[in-house]
């Protein structure tokens, strides 16, 4: 069967630096092609993938029939839109996270990859690595007994007010852009969806939350995650239960900052640990759209599992709101 065609809309850092380079090494995948105006942005993508098209626009790539996949690592407040464009044009989407910024959002988006019978879905890359595959299977089959307590902790330093991520027009600030996956992988583990809110207390700068402190009450177990835009690098994830302890080590940027690493406790002696420090998770990404799209595999982040996300972000939102 031969390989998938893919598209890149925009020449954004990420893409160059992780995505591009992803799609170029994936078995089942190749990339063909990129838009944007500016020659200088597209020779980084050019060193690596001499052959790709260049396109001065969005609309043109999205047009040639030749493309199968469109991947958007546009701003955060354009993914709807060019979701929904790059679907109606009959291609398949993969699309940076957050894929929206409400979850009425996702109606529409649903209802287009429905319509058009092709594969949307968001770029939530840690499910496709082992280590969270892992976790679930432990955590689920009881490794840890009845799970009493989950806790997160994603943090970088950025106050560029340059940076899109800053920018309260573009979809910015620390939720939407890491809360993200301290939200998905407490779900994507336990495979249970919060209830409420009890706290959540966001520092803002700019319109943009730059601070989170989250409580939430799933079903079986308390959750409480810290995420930051204004913090130094850490990340870390804990599920607690009443036989035993799970530690997550670089579980959102596996490989980058440390190695992947799963440590289990469910003895008073002894701890067993698990490690993956070759594994590159876009990568994983890539070959899991790809196989999904060409054998009918179940894809492991659909929207109907990015929808819960973002439902939980709105409900953090809104228990984090100031009091009029």
């Amino acid at each position: 069967m031969s390989s998938l065609r893919w598209g890149i809309l925009g020449a954004a850092k990420f893409a160059r630096e992780r995505m591009a380079p992803a799609i170029h090494a994936a078995k089942g995948a190749e990339l063909v092609a990129l838009a944007t105006s500016d020659p200088a942005k597209a020779a980084p993508f050019q060193a690596f993938a001499p052959h790709i098209t260049v396109y001065d626009g969005y609309d043109a790539l999205i047009a040639d029939p030749s493309i199968d996949v469109v991947y958007v690592p546009l701003p955060n407040h354009l993914h709807v839109e060019w979701t929904l464009k790059a679907l109606e044009a009959g291609k398949h989407v993969l699309c940076e996270k957050p894929v929206a910024l409400r979850e009425t959002e996702f109606d529409e988006l649903i209802a287009a990859r429905d319509r058009s019978g092709r594969l949307a879905a968001e770029a939530f890359m840690i499910v496709h690595h082992p280590q969270f595959i892992r976790a679930r299977e432990l955590v689920q089959g009881g490794a840890i007994g009845k799970v009493g307590y989950v806790d997160a902790t994603f943090s970088y330093y950025n106050a560029d007010e340059g940076n899109i991520r800053n920018q309260a027009s573009k979809g910015g600030g620390g939720l939407p852009d890491i809360g993200v996956y301290t939200f998905g992988s407490a779900r994507f583990v336990t495979g249970e969806e919060p209830d409420a809110i009890p706290y959540a207390k966001l520092r803002y700068e700019n319109d943009v939350d730059v601070f989170a402190h989250v409580a939430a009450d799933f079903p079986s177990f308390s959750y409480s995650a810290v995420v930051s835009m204004r913090l130094f690098n850490r990340q870390q994830m804990t599920f607690h239960g009443d036989k035993g302890v799970l530690r997550l080590t670089c579980p959102y940027t596996a490989n980058a900052s440390d190695v992947a690493e799963l440590t289990l406790q469910n003895d008073q002696h002894s701890m067993t640990v698990e490690r993956w420090p070759g594994l590159n998770q876009y990568v994983l990404q890539v070959e899991n759209f790809c196989n999904s799209v060409q054998n009918g595999a179940s894809y492991p982040c659909p929207l109907e599992f990015s929808r819960g996300t973002q439902r939980m972000m709105d409900m953090v939102f809104a228990a984090g709101k100031p009091a009029a």
